[in-house]
């Protein structure tokens, strides 16, 4: 009785989500995704205290992998196959940069300040798809592009204080992860969601392991549990964001990417006594119009009617 109670429940439950709007499934995964993402990047910050950021990338990937199997074994190896195998190539690699840059600055700077800079991934991502898709740069993506820039050095602010290389890394970062959005984008045109998340796990495991390998130490049990809680929120944040915007399009979705600014700056405050400066603040207030002008400018264009 109880099996059949919990199948019914689930039935509801699932016709009930399939109701919904798809811009507020999109808009509801990509907040789940968030929160999730904000939790890996906290327990990072926690594990380089005693691990090279490398090494904690090639287990990010690795833990990933293992949670997804049942996945992948759901679905069959034929999930994997793509149509664009290049393209899920020039992702793996931009997307391992972004991961390997993204880690070291996290573990050097303040959670938030990492954030804020981090969300210049979608002004990278405008110019992207201008040089990669061909798509044309208007005037607001060119105020976008400047506003973006004069964030960062609101919040970076070059000649009062030292930029380190942990700023420079994690803008690194939003550069490849703003490439890699925008050719995972491409991808879920042709590709299955779980195809391309695999592709992304088996790739940036095997891409992270040479990194990881020269900065080596065997890690304690404390630090396995750790590594596998990292693995599964990547798993299930990286599942969350690929849905959403396989669902909507990517200027419904980024928006609640925002969302991670406070997620990370509560647990910086709980678990590392991090305040955020108000020139991060400052800096994500404009960081932030600036990805509003672009997602204003991308919905106007969407909305023309084609000649």
């Amino acid at each position: 009785m109880k099996s059949v109670s919990s199948s019914k429940n689930i039935l509801i439950l699932s016709n009930w989500w399939l109701q919904l709007p798809t811009v507020v499934r999109s808009g509801i995964l990509m907040l789940m995704a968030t929160g999730v993402l904000a939790g890996m990047h906290t327990v990072i910050r926690y594990l380089s205290a005693g691990m090279h950021p490398f090494q904690i990338a090639f287990f990010r990937s690795l833990f990933g992998l293992l949670f997804l199997l049942p996945l992948l074994m759901r679905h069959g190896i034929t999930t994997m196959k793509t149509r664009q195998l290049r393209l899920n190539l020039v992702r793996a690699v931009t997307s391992v940069c972004a991961m390997l840059g993204y880690f070291y600055g996290i573990s050097v700077i303040e959670l938030a300040k990492a954030t804020t800079l981090s969300f210049t991934n979608a002004i990278f991502g405008s110019l992207a798809a201008v040089l990669f898709l061909g798509e044309k740069m208007h005037p607001r993506r060119w105020v976008a592009v400047l506003l973006g820039f004069v964030g960062v050095l609101v919040v970076l602010r070059p000649g009062v204080i030292e930029v380190n290389l942990g700023s420079i890394a994690v803008l690194f970062s939003a550069v490849m992860w703003g490439i890699s959005i925008v050719l995972m984008k491409q991808l879920t045109r042709t590709d299955s969601t779980v195809g391309i998340i695999i592709w992304f796990t088996v790739s940036t495991t095997v891409l992270t392991f040479p990194f990881a390998l020269w900065y080596w130490t065997w890690p304690s049990w404390n630090d396995l549990f750790w590594l596998t809680v990292m693995g599964l929120l990547g798993s299930l944040g990286h599942l969350g964001a690929v849905s959403g915007f396989k669902l909507s399009d990517a200027t419904a979705v980024l928006p609640m990417d925002f969302t991670r600014l406070i997620w990370v700056s509560l647990f910086g405050f709980l678990l590392f006594g991090e305040i955020p400066e108000i020139w991060t603040w400052m800096g994500a207030a404009i960081i932030i119009s600036s990805t509003g002008v672009i997602i204003f400018s991308e919905t106007k264009s969407s909305l023309k009617p084609e000649n």
